[in-house]
């Protein structure tokens, strides 16, 4: 018996460390590391026609790990997520076009350089827009947290011009192209990789600004021996000369002399089949498995909204109160990142996700069923009573069935909601429909032909679902 139970908690910290962690107990040796990246940020990394996660230091990070023999795992979060995930230790390291500036070095270790280059400034093509000058009064787009926003701010009050903040580089250029912004401020290559695709065509202004190197980023003082290979690695290639292939690749003659046909709406959807089909299907599972999660609890907390006991109460009315008050993407981002860094507990995005989900459905649903149980007619509890029924077995065989008939409309309804919900943990690296989306996006830059049939998928699914839904309700 005493050995069972020895077995018993070994084989719980194994499952708990699986949960937590997304890995089991390996030798240091073996040890896997997590390498946080961008999504959309051509020709650095991005998302090829053939589904596969390329660029330039997609590339390096693969030829430098197969040099210096280490096994490492992708976390395609975006540039700012992809930061607060270093800094909370979600990830080892960072590679993702990252300027080392003296800031950063506060709070990183950097590797040896692997690229350099500035800002650019430019406008599209055909704009009256010729010099920085010309900027005044108008709006320039700029990418949160990186350099090219840092040169645009500190440039913004000289030339009188204003900034609009984007997440994702893509989402500039369509700011820029739907004519919100005059101009936009974006590091030289992955300009000059947009201009090449023939969708984006720009005009560059002025010279280049802040010319910074790239470097790969780890937590200050964490992570040595990894940098460290990173640095052996990256000597080797330049000696053998992968280096240059690897960047001309992207950035060589031939690479940015090539421009993307044109493709109608069904072309693109054939093309992105793939893909979107594993978005969709990502979607709908942590829909479904949220949702039911929140439904469990939802009833606990409806009934204790509805006790006579008024410490259960008290206890269901705060946490409905402060979880319907908080902001969806709040509180992903302080579970994915907040709990890790005052707790040392390392969460998966994907259980990340649906706890975000979970609780925040709880909250909800908790009031739906609080709505449907004093729907439900006094005298029906009276009834029961008088037959000698305890309130347990009169809520249970009276009221509930009949509230949850009541509450049945509410209820398909907030799983429409929590479904729509999912594309919000894309700020937290999961690949859903939405986010899906984003990554086709950043390499063709047919933003209304891929958000049209992101849009379809959602209605369909929603359309079915809440057909499936409301013949349950009939049976019901």
């Amino acid at each position: 018996m005493k050995n069972k139970t020895i077995g018993f908690i070994g084989m719980l910290f194994l499952v708990l460390s699986l949960l937590f962690n997304g890995k089991g107990v390996v030798d240091a040796q073996e040890r896997t590391y997590i390498i946080g990246t961008d999504t959309t940020y051509a020709p650095f990394e991005f998302v090829d026609e053939n589904g596969d996660f390329v660029g330039i230091d997609m590339d390096l990070l693969e030829a430098i790990a197969e040099d210096q023999g280490f096994d490492y795992e992708l976390r395609i979060l975006g540039f700012n997520a992809a930061v607060q995930a270093l800094e909370s230790n979600q990830v080892d390291g960072v590679i993702a076009g990252m300027s080392i500036t003296d800031e950063r070095r506060e709070s990183f270790d950097f590797s040896d350089p692997y690229y350099s280059s500035g800002s650019q400034f430019a406008a599209l093509e055909g704009s009256d827009i010729e010099t920085l000058e010309d900027l005044e009064g108008l709006s320039v787009a700029v990418k949160t947290a990186t350099t090219g926003y840092d040169v645009a701010e500190e440039l913004s009050e000289e030339y009188g011009f204003t900034l609009n903040v984007f997440e994702d580089s893509v989402n500039m250029y369509e700011d820029l192209q739907v004519g919100n912004s005059a101009a936009v401020v974006e590091d030289y290559p992955v300009m000059l990789y947009a201009h090449s695709t023939g969708r984006v065509r720009l005009k560059f202004i002025g010279e280049q600004q802040a010319i910074a190197d790239n470097g790969f980023a780890v937590n200050k003082g964490e992570n040595p021996e990894l940098l460290q290979m990173f640095n052996d690695g990256l000597a080797n290639l330049r000696a053998s000369g992968e280096y240059e292939e690897i960047i001309a690749r992207y950035l060589g003659e031939e690479a940015l002399a090539e421009q993307s046909e044109d493709e109608n709406i069904f072309t693109q959807f054939i093309n992105n089949f793939s893909p979107l089909m594993n978005g969709l299907w990502r979607t709908i599972w942590l829909t479904f498995v949220s949702f039911f999660i929140a439904l469990f609890f939802g009833v606990i907390f409806g009934l204790m909204r509805t006790s006579d006991v008024e410490i259960l109460k008290a206890i269901a009315q705060v946490y409905i109160d402060i979880l319907r008050g908080a902001p969806l993407i709040v509180l992903a981002f302080f579970i994915y990142f907040g709990v890790p860094q005052m707790t040392n507990i390392s969460l998966s995005a994907n259980v990340a996700g649906i706890i975000t989900l979970s609780l925040n459905a709880t909250a909800y649903i908790a009031e739906i069923v609080r709505g449907g149980i004093q729907a439900v007619n006094k005298g029906q509890i009276e009834a029961g009573r008088s037959l000698g029924l305890t309130n347990g077995i009169t809520m249970r065989r009276i009221v509930l069935p009949q509230a949850s008939r009541i509450a049945m409309p509410s209820l398909i309804n907030q799983f429409v909601i929590t479904l729509k919900d999912t594309s919000i943990l894309s700020v937290i690296g999961i690949v859903e429909l939405t986010q899906t989306g984003k990554i086709i996006i950043a390499r063709t830059y047919e933003s209304g032909n891929i958000w049209l049939i992101v849009g379809a998928m959602y209605v369909i699914l929603i359309t079915i679902l809440t057909k499936l839904s409301n013949r349950l309700e009939k049976e019901l």
